[in-house]
């Protein structure tokens, strides 16, 4: 059977990450791609640490995430066929007006985690193992912070993805670290603003991954693969980078790299 007719007896399921669905990148790619294809995609938005359980499972057929250690032990252990990097952007710190801790217009993530961490400034966490959460607990440990003895009632775990997450800052007054995409669709923004910006540490890379067809015989391996072509052709690439909000581009593609 060829692609094309295997299109028309099913679809493909895509575990992704809740910044690429909230942004609304998916709502501008996948028109494009199943007009060009015939081929239907399905997304599960969860956080990348699920979404790669789902893919270890066997129950996606591609996963398109941003954890990259996480995506690579997920190739290395036999899960994933091979990883492809497909965009970036960045992540920035957001928080309120009154900047209890000092750190608005600040370039230095670690120190602006040490002033929020020694002020007990409130912070809110996604808390759920996505890649916005690894990258944040990361930036923890550079800052020299075990949040997971020293957190207390100043930090707020939400277990939810960005949006929720950021709705419970915007409530709370508090600092929260999130996707710049995720940021600029964002719209109860009440009196957060980005105080930290620009620091390399916050750089954000995005892959997809085939699930490995070898370990579960039913992930539909040539459609999955010909969406990531797609995603890392030019034609994805040139979707990626058109998509805008308020004239402000989101993604960025990188494939060639």
């Amino acid at each position: 059977m060829d692609l094309a007719a295997a299109a028309l007896v099913g679809f493909i399921t895509v575990a992704s990450t809740t910044s690429t669905e909230q942004s609304g990148l998916f709502k501008h790619l996948l028109p494009m791609f199943e007009k060009k294809t015939g081929i239907q995609v399905r997304v599960v938005a969860l956080g990348t640490g699920q979404a790669l359980d789902m893919g270890r499972r066997g129950d996606a057929d591609v996963v398109f995430v941003h954890a990259r250690a996480l995506e690579e032990k997920f190739v290395a252990e036999g899960h994933g066929v091979r990883r492809f990097e497909v965009m970036y952007n960045d992540f920035v710190l957001v928080g309120p007006s009154s900047d209890p801790a000092g750190v608005a217009g600040g370039k230095d993530m670690v120190q602006a985690l040490k002033a929020i961490h020694g002020t007990r400034a409130a912070f809110v966490s996604r808390g759920d193992r996505s890649g916005t959460h690894f990258a944040e607990l990361q930036l923890w440990q550079a800052a020299g912070v075990d949040i997971a003895r020293d957190k207390g009632p100043w930090y707020r775990d939400t277990g939810s993805g960005m949006g929720p997450t950021l709705n419970t800052a915007s409530a709370m007054h508090a600092y929260a670290l999130t996707d710049r995409g995720t940021w600029l669709t964002f719209r109860n923004r009440g009196k957060l603003a980005i105080v930290v910006e620009g620091d390399r540490r916050l750089f954000n890379q995005y892959g997809a991954i085939l699930v490995n067809p070898s370990r579960h015989a039913h992930v539909k391996g040539r459609m999955g693969q010909a969406f990531i072509d797609w995603l890392v052709g030019r034609e994805g690439q040139g979707a990626i980078a058109g998509y805008k909000v308020g004239g402000e581009q989101l993604f960025f593609p990188n494939a060639e790299n």
